[in-house]
């Protein structure tokens, strides 16, 4: 029994406990590093996403954490069930567990490619055939339209195999590691096309004939990447042309698969221009490619003929500061027409041509941009693309006729939509985000009816479970009365009345836009930890960023870095405007060209308390042509816009405390250029920290990157979180 005082006592103090006891069971936890990267979202990221030839299921590759193999699966979009297609039992043959796909165009079984040769499994007889066993690798393996043919590269040259009885035929013999058949070099590879592309080659729709591109790279200075690591370092010569340095001598050619005969169409040894674009017409006799002019403000699209080289010109497109390439061209079956992306406008839109270069309609027009041609359908007359019509911070799909009539907006939800279309476009997979969303995936018939999830997001697990911010999209007005788009995180227990030091994550390059609605701006797990630490991030878009049209990218022409740093210090008055911001510790940071902003912020100003430059460009000489030279032309052209953007030229006027990082094996940003700042530092009697990373490539990545974090978080604390500290130190 409980007596009358008893329970008093209870009435008072039980729901103060019970309080306590909740308050106890929902308490988040704090982020740490090893939080930050094992809640990666790319541990739960689909990879290797294909379409099944038909276009109702698609495949992807599924690691097997028991043997920590690759298995591929197919998911069904009727039935919504997801089935093993090869496990790692049935891939036991292979020599690596690091294999590659691609469907047959009958998908009946699929090429294999793994430790340099390649197989085709066969789904009915559940059997693999072994097409290559050579001592040197074959690469780019691609199967034709018809099914009947295997190509590759291999030793610089472009064969092919006979699936059906493994006949080889080389087509080119002139390769080498110099002479690149069906293979880009380095700067088409980065600065060119799709990212990741590495195939210089084009199968015709008839599969009888290959177009192909030959880089000879004899001219190309040649860059020495190191491997320090060994007693006796190891030395590997790179061809990379720095701006002004010649190019690759490129040719296009086409080869018959009977004859072995090359037909060549065109080639750059008179005028060094770039050949980005390759493409068959559906007639299968005739390539369609595009020349661009060495400093990037014209391209032509020309149509050649396969058999005879005869080309003619068949459309033209300039600009007085530089041609942004897309991938927004498309050749119709049903009639000669084709789609073409342009910039004319002044935002980049969709326009429909005959074959004789005569312009029949704009597809879209407006002040907003087409980020990404996501599909045709041909036989319902449906063009599909993203476009940033509804928020330029947004992607959102649309379709729209090729007359430019019933244009509509099929996707649905705040923020950012990436599209992968099958190919008839019967179906796409929506690839979704925004800054409370970490990720989530959805199938969908053509007309935007959603038919499965995917892979749901998990963004509110980790809310239940960490202390995470909401991140805030702002908009703010320079003294030059322009509008621009900036993000900010606060630390989670945030005081208005307290004052906080801010890092301002900054890229400001072109072809990067920070600020979208989208996991990857802002949102990030590490972001998010250094908030809990106190500090609140801000990023916004300068001139020069992308998403906003091309007149919003072109001030920066032939003038690095001076207008995107007065953008960004407009950034910084809006942030000393606000109450709770500390104006004496406000840092800066950025990797690629953020580094180099980094560094240009601060040996041209003294805004920045702290900075900190991740692979960093020092010097535009030290950087590749087809780069440097579209926004600054060559350097004997531009001495002083060279000169007057390097931050290496300023290390005298360094202001505050700078961390420069860097990878020793970074073949995109040569490292060369930090050790060019540091020697400049060195000699202007300026103190700074440095970390190199072995073996690292352009980013910093594995156990590497849970170093250079703490590393990063260190510095911080240390430097502007705790700056008055250190201050009273010294």
């Amino acid at each position: 029994m409980i007596d009358r005082r008893s329970k008093q006592i209870l009435r008072i103090f039980l729901p103060v406990f019970l309080f306590s006891v909740t308050i106890h069971a929902q308490q988040k936890q704090p982020l740490t590093i090893k939080d930050v990267f094992s809640n990666s979202v790319y541990y739960k990221f689909p990879i290797g996403v294909q379409w099944q030839p038909g276009g109702q299921s698609f495949s992807r590759m599924k690691i097997n954490w028991e043997n920590r193999s690759r298995e591929l699966w197919r998911f069904d979009l009727k039935s919504g069930e997801e089935s093993a297609l090869l496990t790692a039992r049935d891939l036991e043959f292979l020599p690596d567990r690091g294999w590659n796909y691609q469907w047959t165009p009958d998908g009946s079984g699929v090429i294999l490619t793994a430790g340099g040769d390649v197989w085709r499994y066969d789904f009915n007889s559940k059997s693999a055939k072994r097409l290559t066993e050579t001592d040197a690798g074959e690469e780019l393996a691609h199967v034709s339209p018809d099914g009947k043919w295997l190509s590759f590269v291999r030793s610089g040259n472009l064969f092919v195999v006979n699936i059906a009885d493994g006949t080889e035929r080389q087509l080119t013999f002139d390769g080498s590691n110099v002479i690149l058949n069906g293979k880009f070099d380095w700067v088409y590879q980065e600065e060119l096309i799709e990212r990741g592309e590495f195939k210089a080659y084009f199968w015709s729709p008839n599969s009888d004939r290959i177009a192909f591109l030959r880089f000879d790279q004899s001219p190309v200075p040649e860059y020495p990447m190191v491997d320090w690591q060994p007693v006796h370092p190891d030395l590997e010569m790179m061809r990379y042309p720095k701006a002004g340095d010649p190019n690759s001598i490129v040719k296009l050619g086409v080869v018959a698969i009977g004859s072995g005969e090359t037909v060549w169409l065109d080639d750059n040894s008179q005028s060094d221009d770039y050949f980005p674009r390759v493409n068959w017409l559906p007639d299968g006799r005739t390539v369609a490619y595009q020349r661009l002019d060495r400093r990037q403000k014209n391209v032509t699209l020309r149509f050649a003929d396969a058999q005879t080289g005869k080309s003619r010109t068949v459309l033209t497109d300039s600009d007085p500061d530089w041609i942004n390439l897309n991938t927004h061209t498309y050749f119709y079956r049903d009639k000669k027409q084709f789609l073409w992306g342009s910039e004319r406008s002044g935002f980049l839109h969709l326009y429909r041509y005959d074959y004789d270069g005569k312009l029949l309609n704009p597809v879209t027009s407006g002040k907003w941009l087409v980020d990404n041609l996501a599909g045709v359908d041909e036989k319902n007359d449906w063009i599909y693309f993203t476009a940033t019509k509804k928020d330029i911070r947004e992607r959102q799909l649309y379709r729209v006729k090729r007359d430019g009539a019933a244009l509509a907006q099929l996707s649905s939800g705040a923020g950012d939509h990436s599209i992968k279309m099958a190919p008839e476009a019967q179906f796409y997979l929506d690839y979704f985000s925004n800054l409370t969303t970490r990720m989530e995936i959805t199938a969908h018939r053509e007309n935007g009816e959603a038919l499965r999830k995917i892979l749901a997001d998990d963004y509110p697990d980790l809310q239940q479970k960490f202390d995470l911010s909401e991140p805030e999209m702002l908009t703010f007005s320079g003294e030059n009365h322009i509008n621009y788009y900036a993000a900010m995180l606060k630390p989670p227990d945030f005081d208005p009345g307290k004052k906080y030091p801010v890092l301002i994550h900054v890229y400001g390059g072109p072809h990067a836009q920070v600020v979208r609605n989208s996991n990857r701006g802002i949102n990030s797990l590490w972001n998010q930890l250094l908030a809990q630490r106190g500090f609140i991030i801000f990023s916004m878009d300068n001139r020069g960023a992308s998403g906003r049209g091309h007149a919003w990218e072109t001030p920066i022409s032939r003038q690095m870095g001076k207008i995107e740093l007065e953008d960004q210090l407009r950034g910084v008055a809006y942030l000393k405007s606000l109450p709770f911001v500390d104006a004496t510790r406000i840092g800066i940071e950025g990797g690629s060209y953020g580094g180099y902003m980094t560094l240009y912020a601060m040996t041209h100003s003294d805004a920045f308390r702290a900075g900190i430059a991740d692979a960093s460009v020092t010097d535009w000489r030290n950087y590749d042509t087809a780069y440097t030279e579209r926004y600054m032309g060559l350097p004997q052209e531009n001495e002083d816009g060279y000169r007057d953007s390097a931050p290496v030229n300023a290390a005298e006027n360094l202001h505050g405390k700078l961390l420069i990082i860097h990878g020793t094996s970074d073949e995109n940003v040569h490292v060369q250029n930090s050790i060019q700042m540091i020697g400049a530092l060195i000699n202007a009697g300026k103190q700074f920290q440095q970390a190199f990373y072995p073996k690292q490539h352009h980013g910093v990545h594995g156990n590497a990157r849970q170093h250079l974090s703490q590393l990063i978080l260190n510095f911080l604390e240390a430097n502007l979180k705790n700056a008055a500290a250190a201050d009273s130190a010294e």
